[in-house]
């Protein structure tokens, strides 16, 4: 038996667990009215075992040969050879032997391994049995020899023929030696009679009918015995019986052919067992399998006991050995039946024929020794000496087709070797001739037709020659027709059929593989072969060959039985193979099929075998395996107790002692977390750190030992709460990552350990860096992990896990939707039955419940529901994950009660909860959780029961939680919250004696609260926000005097929320999530309070969010220092330039690398701005402007604010220099409402017969009277008539065209005839748009057109009369430099560069408003639109001048109206100092003579000031008024932004 050299290596198909399973609470929705969604953060086990390898496997491992058993084996052995003489074989005295070969026992069990993997036996038989009883089988090679010595015409051969030659002989065998390992009996009998004596024998083979299955080939064609036959040699004469075909399923071989043997006791007989290559005349004596040596006294006393001849089976490379000989020996006279004997051989009349079958014996000698030592000096002498003896061979000698054929093998055999495609075309060519002279009816032409097919087929799959395939299925088809269906030659037939099925045509690689494994010998492989071939098959991914090579395996186990010293390794490396494929495909019956074969490995490694530790891991590990899939516990604990006989078997300083300790460490790891006991979770951290001490910095398996020690602390963490084991963890795993570099087979192991760690760090700590880096190492990890890979379930959960915890703090919906995509598809790759089923069940149930909370699907909530029922019922009482079980079950019948008020729901809930609690003592990590959970459904309870007692235990459960929590917690936003909640109910309640809503101490105490809530930085920016957000509504609904601080709060936070944001189109996103009026109810709350100017800042801050972020990293520097400012102004042209929306397809880990960037580069930058505020002047940098610097906005005329809330409308008057003054307007938010809509359907009616449009009037009418007209009024003491005032509208009032409110009858008031309206986004925005700058002298000045956009059939016919009449309004050249570009002209691109390099533009196309995506808005252009993001992107701060002459420039959206998202607005922030837009469609009409007038009024001086268009627009539109064409709509559509 090889020697096994034991190593550790690192080889594991990805192991298994990443993670400790834990689904608890964190600073999340758990914390509130349900359990956070956990990912399955089941614990990698890595390096759990090294996997199963090569040799023995036992997680480490290759066999390598002993080299002395290999020189054994494959060394050149030369016997001296000694020749009979002649001698008179008729003696008075003889013995007749019969040779008799008995079926083998075992031939059922290798069936049955065959019909398992669902194949066909081909081939000779593995073992044959000899039994003498009358007849007699000889072998040809020993003929050869007796013949060459007796001629003395041979010419003298090189000495290479000899060697080869003693390369088929065998040293004979002690007939007495009985130590054969699966073999069947030989039985000897004797039968002895008097006078004169004779002894006669009959002989017989059995024959194995398993042989060789569908895929027993291997490289080198060793051939298919074409028959068997016996030589028997006594006193210088030698017998041979007659050449006997056999059948795969033929029971015995049988000679009646009789010999005579010397009847004296103490002479030698000699039998050789021969298996043939040919039926008829023979060329050669083909292969020796058994040689021995007996006297005749030995044969007839074994006769008499009927005792076997048991042989030593062959560890070469077996053709069919013979494993027993039964002798039955019986006396005769001499003469009775002599007709019956067989004569002996003579010597042959043709020196030719001796020199000719010498020369073939060698060649088959040299290639039998190529074939072991893949020598190509051994090939190349084989191909000489068949070479030699074709030459020397007659035309008309009857071995000629023998001597081609065998020439046309070995030249096949080195095209396979060296690729030589002429002795492809040579080897075809010679089997042809063979064919030719094997006519129909010749016993051996159905094997040259077979070997035929085989080379045609092998040059079809080379290069394509249809004309061979045709040619190869139609020998075969022949062959089939003619022989025995249970013949070798018919079986390997239909084998080649079925290769040429399973290879196709078309698929070289594919058809070179499947031919070249058909071409070659149809027998088993040794085991040092297979032990390559596995090594080759684990290096790639090839399902062929992997099944192929465990079927190789399966059939060399049917040669070696139960004692044989081979079969422990063979069960091992098939186990290896059996696992491979386990892993690669989840097909659980390798894995049962493996356990098996483990376990009979193990019974042949007892107590004391070298082997029994690798067994002992080995089957631990598959079990280990097995329960990680299967879930049974009896697999834990035996592979436990296996792992300590293991350990026990490793002293210290033993090589294997740290894989050892690893294992044992793992699976006590395992049944911690499956069971709860400290004691396995303490052992295995001691264990894991005496392991990773074995393994100093360099050693190869340092990283494994790094993650798996880091593993078990990650545990105990969980477990205990020590933030010193979570650290460590931390820096033990991300140790190991760099210790694995792309490509690593465990890199994906790494990335999900350091992934989850990380993760449990930003939950209890909070930090945004540790969710990011989790989810980029989680994405790395899944694609790493592939659809079928065994642990994709695993990288599936984790990664959704961490995207839900990202929701929860940021609020993006993708990520929500994500995650449950990818807990779904995890929860199919978990049936019932999977260990990891149930954290994917309660995972899956969380992110629904979520996902209900945020979109309102009943569905989504009883799913959820149902996934956490089925999980509880998987953590049975004792279970360590059963508290968490019962907590996230909880949580969803809390939330189904707070929607549907089943007081069933309320109740089972608060038991879940209590038992949770009961399971997670002091000291617990989650106790907090349980007690804020608890506390939370109680205050419910009382809030619909009224039990006193509820509510204070509620309030004593929040307090012992708070006291549980360190300083920066995250989790204690959510228990101050609740708190505040619990406060607000003992106000309400007036348990005190006050009487309800009069507890004044308590309505403070819960302010208190939520004010601390807001403060926990820990707790993330979306939950701070959301919290301030609810301290709002409870200050409001209590009037409570921290109302303003609460909305000012809310906005700050708001505003530092959305700043972390990375593109425009997210942050647009982010703004549907909060309320819509927030700024404005917070004005209306400053206005109550009677402070206007806060108000206003409230206003600046609140609104136009998007707008203001995009314009603080444009803020001028001129007076900083160089450094700072240079800092300063590269980070913001980082964050100017934020990720837009990617192209479909884009990875997403390339879309969240960006934002993660995005977010680092904000944190950089407010670094630089806190530096800059610390110079003298810039103490306010950036900072929300303060009123004393808003109200210069109202320099060239003041700035009407108006407010429209739930609780009041009012308008605030802001004039320069003096204090603005608020206004409650006569209308609320209802009629304002009413209002909007009576507008829009207004203008979307058509005029009557008479022009007029009396309901748009009507509209109009009400919007002077309850809005404009008390404005007016007021502004009569700041303003003088005609002069220009600006509109700054919020909410609701964005959406009414306030300029054209009027009375609209005869001798009527109308705000046209009292002043030049303009609007504003903000005051910020025009204090912007008043900066002056340096103008060139000549005006720049691009009209862009486009009259049928991309897409668009209806052509704008007046687009190109209006770039005309726009050049011809214009002052000339040098006031002016007119840029056209035309409808043919104008693509996006040119569009762009006209807008960079012209400070005055004027558009004329289509306009389209995106209502869903607003940024999506744009100008139709003639390729692809020039959209508002784009103009976002521009910085277009030196440009004065912009009409925009289409549909729809100056809309708002309504779902967020103070965000100002529309093209003038965006031109007007991006730095268009001035802007004209349109409020809905325009007609051509309309624009053909506005423009005109237009332009004349504003340079019909010849002098282009930006600043008078607003009073250019205000002249041209009255003038419109004359017009009784024009609609009333389509004279109000212009308005005005800007300076």
């Amino acid at each position: 038996m090889s020697q096994m050299i034991w190593r550790m290596t690192n080889r594991r198909s990805w192991q298994r667990r990443w993670r400790v399973p834990l689904m608890e609470d964190g600073a999340g929705r758990k914390e509130g009215h349900g359990t956070k969604a956990r990912r399955a953060k089941v614990p990698q086990r890595s390096e759990k075992r090294p996997a199963y390898f090569l040799g023995t496997m036992g997680g480490r491992l290759a066999l390598q040969q002993n080299e002395r058993e290999l020189c054994s084996c494959l060394g050149m052995r030369k016997k001296k050879i000694t020749f009979p003489t002649p001698m008179d074989i008729y003696q008075a005295s003889s013995l007749i032997l019969s040779v008799i070969a008995l079926q083998a026992g075992e031939r059922s069990r290798a069936t049955q391994n065959t019909q398992d993997l669902g194949q066909m036996n081909f081939g000779t038989s593995k073992m044959l049995r000899i039994i003498v009883n009358a007849i007699l089988v000889a072998f040809n090679f020993v003929i050869t020899l007796c013949r060459f010595a007796t001629n003395s015409d041979v010419p003298d051969l090189p000495d290479d023929i000899f060697q080869a030659m003693g390369e088929e002989l065998e040293h004979p065998q002690d007939p007495g030696e009985i130590n054969l390992s699966r073999v069947q009996q030989v039985i000897i009998t004797a039968l002895i009679d008097n006078s004169p004596q004779a002894i006669r024998a009959t002989l017989c083979i059995d024959n194995f009918s398993q042989a060789i299955r569908a895929t027993d080939f291997t490289f080198g064609l060793r051939r298919l015995p074409a028959g068997f036959y016996v030589v028997v040699k006594t006193d210088g004469a030698e017998y041979q019986t007659s050449n006997k075909p056999v059948h795969v399923d033929q029971s015995l071989v049988e000679w009646n052919e009789h010999i005579l043997l010397p009847c004296k006791p103490y002479s030698k007989v000699r039998v050789n067992v021969h298996a043939s290559f040919e039926l008829g005349p023979m060329l050669c004596h083909g292969k020796v399998l058994r040689t021995f040596d007996i006297s005749v006294e030995e044969l007839l006393k074994r006769s008499e006991k009927s005792h076997p001849i048991i042989f030593q089976p062959d560890q070469g490379e077996v053709v069919s050995w013979c494993a027993s000989l039964l002798i039955l020996v019986e006396q005769r006279r001499s003469g009775e039946n002599d007709a019956l004997v067989l004569r002996p051989h003579t010597a042959l009349t043709s020196g030719g024929k001796d020199v000719l079958v010498l020369r073939t014996n060698a060649g088959h000698g040299l290639l039998a020794r190529y074939h072991k030592t893949q020598s190509s000096k051994d090939l190349g002498q084989s191909i000489k000496h068949f070479e030699h003896a074709l030459d020397i061979c007659p035309m008309d000698h009857p071995c000629l087709p023998a001597a081609l054929f065998n020439l046309a093998i070995v030249k096949f055999v080195s095209c396979q070797a060296n690729g030589a495609p002429s002795d492809l075309d040579i080897s075809i060519a010679l089997l042809q001739d063979a064919l030719d002279l094997r006519p129909t009816g010749h016993p051996d032409r159905p094997v040259t037709q077979l070997y035929l097919a085989i080379a045609l087929r092998f040059r079809f799959a080379k290069r394509g020659y249809r004309t061979d395939v045709d040619a190869a299925e139609e020998s075969l088809s022949e062959v089939l027709d003619v022989c025995h269906a249970n013949s070798h030659i018919y079986r390997a037939a239909l084998l080649a059929i079925k290769t040429s099925a399973l290879y196709p045509a078309g698929n070289t690689a594919a058809n070179d593989l499947g031919q070249e494994r058909l071409a070659v010998s149809m027998l088993p492989l040794s085991p040092n072969q297979l032990v390559n071939l596995a090594e080759q098959c684990l290096g790639r991914d090839d399902h062929h060959a992997l099944d192929e090579v465990i079927s190789l395996h399966y059939d060399a186990l049917g040669y070696y039985d139960a004692e044989h010293v081979r079969r422990g390794q063979l069960l091992t490396n098939l186990c290896v193979m059996l696992m491979t494929r386990f892993e690669r495909r989840s097909n659980h019956g390798d894995l049962d099929r493996a356990i098996a074969l483990q376990r009979e490995a193990l019974a042949l490694h007892p107590a004391g075998h070298p082997d029994r530790f690798s067994s002992l891991n080995n089957l631990a590990n598959q079990l280990s395996v097995r329960f990680d899939h299967g879930g049974k516990d009896e697999d834990l604990d035996q592979a436990i107790v296996l792992q300590m006989e293991a350990q026990d078997l490793c002293p210290v300083g033993h090589p294997d002692r740290s894989m050892s300790l690893n294992n044992l460490a793992n699976e006590l790891s395992t049944r911690f977390r499956h069971r709860g006991n400290d004691e396995d979770l303490d052992q295995a951290i001691a264990l894991q750190r005496e392991a990773q001490t074995l393994f100093p910095v360099g050693h190869s398996n340092r990283s494994s030992s790094l993650s798996n020690l880091a593993t078990e602390l990650s545990t105990r963490f969980h477990h205990r709460g020590n933030d010193e084991d979570l650290d460590d963890a931390i820096a033990l795993q991300s140790e190991a990552l760099a210790l694995r570099p792309a490509g690593h087979i465990d890199r994906p192991s790494s990335l999900n350990n350091l992934a989850n760690l990380l993760s449990t760090r930003f939950e209890h700590q909070g930090k945004g860096e540790d969710l990011d880096a989790t989810i980029a190492l989680h994405r790395e990890a899944l694609a790493l992990c592939p659809v079928g890979h065994t642990t994709r379930s695993l990288s599936l959960s984790n990664l959704a896990g961490d995207l839900s915890t990202r929701f929860e703090h940021r609020g993006n919906d993708e990520d929500l939707d994500d995650a449950i995509a990818l807990l779904d598809e995890s929860l199919g790759l978990r049936p019932p039955g999977h260990n990891g089923r149930s954290s994917t069940l309660n995972n899956l149930a969380n992110r629904l419940s979520t996902r209900f909370r945020r979109r309102g699907n009943d569905e989504d909530l009883d799913i959820a529901i149902a996934l956490h029922r089925e999980a509880l019922a998987l953590y049975p009482i004792g279970h360590a994950s059963r508290s968490l079980s019962l907590n996230n079950i909880a949580g969803e019948l809390s939330i189904r009660f707070d929607n549907r008020g089943n007081d069933e729901d309320l109740n089972d809930a608060i038991a879940f909860y209590r038992e949770s609690l009961a399971l997670r003592p002091v000291g617990h990590v989650y106790r907090p959780s349980s007690l804020h959970n608890l506390a939370d459904r109680l205050s419910t309870r009382f809030e619909h029961q009224h039990n006193e007692e509820d509510l204070n235990e509620s309030r004593e459960n929040l307090h012992s939680a708070l006291a549980l929590l360190t300083q920066h917690d995250p989790r204690r936003l959510l228990v101050y919250k609740s708190l505040a909640t619990v406060y607000l109910l003992f106000h309400q309640s007036g348990f005190d004696g006050t009487g309800p809503g009069k507890d004044i101490d308590s309505l403070n105490t819960a302010m208190d609260y939520s004010r601390a809530a807001v403060d926990v930085v820990s707790g993330g920016l979306l939950f701070r926000l959301r919290t301030s957000l609810s301290w709002v509504h409870h200050a409001s609904r209590h009037i409570h005097s921290t109302e303003l601080e609460a909305y000012a709060t809310s906005i700050q936070l708001l505003d530092a929320y959305m700043s972390a944001t990375a593109s425009v189109s997210s942050r647009h996103s982010a703004m549907m999530d909060f309320p819509p009026t927030l700024a404005a109810d917070a004005a209306s709350c400053a206005i109550r309070s009677g402070d206007v100017h806060c108000a206003v800042e409230l206003l600046e801050q609140g609104r136009t969010l998007i707008w203001n972020q995009m314009a603080r990293f444009r803020t001028p520097l001129d007076s900083l220092p160089l450094a700072l400012a240079k800092t300063f102004r590269d980070i913001s042209f980082l964050l100017d330039n934020p990720p837009t929306n990617h192209p479909e397809g884009t990875p997403i880990v390339v879309v969240e690398a960006e934002a993660t960037q995005y977010r680092r580069l904000v944190e950089d930058w407010n670094r630089a701005v806190e530096e800059i505020r610390k110079i003298e002047g810039f103490s306010r940098f950036l900072l929300s402007p303060m009123f004393s610097d808003l109200h210069d906005a109202a320099c060239d005329g003041p700035i009407i604010v108006l407010i429209a809330t739930k609780s009041s409308c009012d308008a605030i008057i802001i004039p320069h220099k003096q204090s603005p003054t608020s206004i409650q307007l006569p209308t609320n938010f209802e009629k304002l409402q009413r209002l909007v809509l009576a507008l829009k359907e207004a203008r979307q009616k058509e005029a009557n017969a008479k022009g007029n449009q009396p309901a748009l009037v009507k509209a109009l009418r009400e919007l002077w009277d309850d809005i404009i007209c008390p404005v007016v009024k007021k502004l009569n003491g700041f303003a003088p008539r005609n002069s220009r005032i600006w509109w700054c509208p919020t909410s609701l009032f964005n959406f009414l065209p306030l300029h054209a409110a009027g009375e609209y009858r005869a001798k009527g008031n109308s705000l046209s005839q009292q002043y030049i309206s303009s609007y504003t986004p903000s005051l910020t925005a025009l204090l912007k748009a008043r900066r002056s700058h340096n103008r060139p002298l000549s005006v720049p000045f691009a009209a862009i057109g486009q009259n049928r956009p991309a897409g668009h059939s209806i052509i704008l016919e007046c687009v190109e009369p209006e770039l005309e009449l726009v050049r011809s309004l214009l002052p000339p050249p040098p006031t002016v430099s007119f840029t056209k570009i035309p409808s043919a002209d104008a693509t996006k691109w040119r569009a762009l560069c006209a807008l960079k390099y012209n400070t005055w533009l004027h558009f004329a196309c289509h306009g389209t408003q995106k209502l869903d995506e607003p940024f999506n808005s744009a100008f139709l252009m003639q390729d692809h639109p020039l959209s508002l993001l784009d103009i976002t992107h521009l910085d277009l701060s030196q440009h004065e001048f912009a009409f925009l002459s289409a549909c729809e420039t100056a809309v708002g959206i309504t779902n967020t109206p103070d965000e100002v998202i529309h093209l003038a607005a965006g031109l007007q922030f991006a730095g268009v100092k001035s802007v004209v837009g349109t409020l809905w469609k325009v007609t051509d009409a309309t624009v053909q003579r506005l423009v005109e007038e237009f332009y004349k009024n504003l340079c019909g001086d010849g002098t282009m000031d930006s600043k008078r268009a607003a009073e250019a627009l205000h002249q041209a539109v009255r003038s419109l008024a004359c017009e009784k064409d024009i609609p009333l709509d389509q004279r109000i559509v212009f308005m005005h932004i800007g300076v």
